[in-house]
């Protein structure tokens, strides 16, 4: 059984920078080159929104234009752990922050890769505030 576990929410002024994690267990990601997991997040009273994704064996990634150019979705295959560094963050960017994983051998793909509905594996979530 997949379980994804995030970590490194928390608190920080505008302008400031958090690097989330998770790590996943029960099965290797990036061990079919088209695996994908993503980032996704969720705001009181607003949808859960895709945020980033990476093709773990190609190294495609995939943001959402409102993150583009100030977070970075990397992996650490040693680790089986996905990261979201995310630099320049606004009170917008407050949020619940989830992690999430396709079914093995599943492509992320340009046009589908913030699609929640295909992604089956979720972590519990961590918060990310952003004071102004």
């Amino acid at each position: 059984q997949v379980q994804l576990v995030e970590s490194g929410g928390g608190s920080v002024q505008a302008g400031g920078s958090l690097r989330l994690s998770c790590t996943a267990s029960g099965y290797t990601y990036s061990t079919v080159k088209s695996d994908c997991m993503g980032w996704f997040r969720q705001a009181p009273g607003k949808e859960r929104e895709g945020v980033a994704a990476r093709n773990l064996g190609y190294g495609s990634t995939y943001y959402a234009d409102s993150v583009k150019g100030r977070f970075t979705i990397s992996q650490d295959n040693a680790k089986n752990t996905l990261y979201l560094q995310m630099n320049s963050l606004k009170p917008e960017d407050t949020a619940m922050y989830y992690c999430a994983a396709k079914a093995p051998g599943v492509g992320c793909f340009s046009n589908l890769w913030d699609r929640r509905g295909m992604y089956n594996n979720w972590g519990q979530g961590t918060q990310v505030t952003v004071s102004s």
